[in-house]
């Protein structure tokens, strides 16, 4: 939904839905997103964040009868597509996904193809004056970057998805942008590691001259077209658990000339201090499907860890003082979990600072764990716990 004001567009990720294979994002989009508009958005056009898996990408892509039938409905329902969920690439519910949700990453063929075919899908689908984004992963899971070469790699297939972006400008009139997004244990992680990849590599010289290469265009059209075309999408969760000062990132990305292309309010668990009581509450988040990075500051120091697990082992072996942000999407309206906290500090730092400077067009929440959520943090359905979430956000920016 159009928030006014120069605000942006709001919605939330049907990532939170079944929708491995195209037959149950269809499903899943035509139950639930009619209810959550008629709740939320009932006399304007919603607009719809769609997951697309590889599998569901190939589907519409081939399939023209599929892509008009997708258009029908949304026309039918005052819905308009604007961006996709394009990271996860293969299922990513009801089996364990750690850290291969990151594979094939970002300097594999698979990855770069299935992106493309994101484009195109959103090319043919969205409304004309709709500049949809492609959300995408943070180029790969950092322990396997084992080199430069890596590094490399990665920005040759960015840069191959940004010339067939420019094309795919060229031929539709569809401005379609693509927008990696930091995680923590990534090659981007920090703000400020994002924005030294984007400074040494993608707006670098060698970059345009890759890209006008690729793009048959002249390279100083290029450096317009990198900065047209390929930006980020800042989760606000995974910035938080960096502990970082969310306003102070935001302007890092602002003076960096890197686009935000989509803003995303997400909450993560907090542990202001860390206790036995608070390890064994913990226990119920730890083994999920999904991996649950975990930042410790303890003596100003931060240490990063790959899962809740190897953060309980180290303090068992050095208890003590110490703070725990921890990567699992909660409620963004919740401030507390009981005997644990939440980051929705920073999501209200975010907000406040989009409202005086806007910086994004696209605004989504993106809380998908309610399949391993504990019971007492579900409020009603899905729809419920859906719309509610967006009346707390909408109510953040409200004058």
């Amino acid at each position: 939904m159009d928030l006014g004001n120069g605000l942006g567009h709001l919605t939330y990720s049907t990532l939170v839905h079944p929708g491995d294979t195209w037959e149950e994002m269809w499903a899943s989009l035509t139950t639930y997103v009619p209810k959550v508009k008629a709740r939320v958005c009932p006399a304007k056009p919603f607009g719809v964040s769609l997951r697309l898996s590889a599998a569901s990408a190939q589907t519409l892509v081939d399939s023209a009868s599929e892509r008009k039938k997708l258009k029908g409905f949304l026309a039918d329902h005052d819905l308009y597509l604007y961006t996709v969920n394009a990271f996860p690439y293969g299922p990513f519910k009801n089996q364990v996904v750690k850290e291969q949700v990151y594979e094939p990453d970002w300097r594999s063929e698979e990855r770069t193809r299935y992106t493309m075919n994101v484009a195109d899908v959103l090319a043919d689908v969205v409304p004309a004056g709709v500049s949809p984004s492609i959300q995408s992963a943070p180029l790969g899971f950092k322990p396997r970057v084992t080199g430069p070469e890596v590094v490399a790699s990665y920005t040759q297939h960015v840069l191959r998805v940004a010339a067939h972006l420019v094309a795919l400008a060229e031929r539709t009139g569809r401005i379609v942008t693509l927008a990696l997004e930091p995680e923590p244990y990534c090659f981007l992680e920090t703000t400020d590691e994002t924005v030294a990849y984007f400074k040494d590599h993608l707006h670098s010289g060698a970059a345009a001259e890759t890209l006008a290469k690729l793009a048959g265009i002249p390279i100083s059209e290029a450096h317009v077209e990198l900065r047209r075309h390929v930006g980020v999408v800042f989760d606000i969760c995974h910035q938080a658990v960096e502990f970082e000062d969310i306003a102070a990132s935001l302007q890092k990305l602002v003076d960096a000339g890197i686009p935000v292309f989509k803003l995303q309010e997400a909450a993560a668990m907090r542990v202001p201090e860390v206790t036995q009581r608070i390890v064994d509450t913990l226990e119920r988040y730890a083994k999920t499907i999904y991996l649950t990075q975990t930042v410790e500051k303890k003596d100003g120091k931060l240490t990063r860890f790959l899962n809740l697990e190897d953060a309980f082992e180290a303090w068992r072996r050095n208890p003590g003082p110490r703070e725990w942000r921890t990567h699992f999407h909660v409620p963004v309206f919740l401030d507390s979990l009981g005997e644990l906290g939440t980051t929705r500090f920073a999501i209200e730092d975010a907000l406040r600072f989009h409202k005086a400077k806007p910086l994004s067009r696209q605004l989504e929440i993106e809380t998908y764990t309610w399949d391993v959520l504990p019971e007492h943090l579900k409020s009603g359905d899905i729809v419920d716990y859906v719309t509610r979430e967006l009346e707390w956000v909408r109510g953040q920016l409200a004058s």
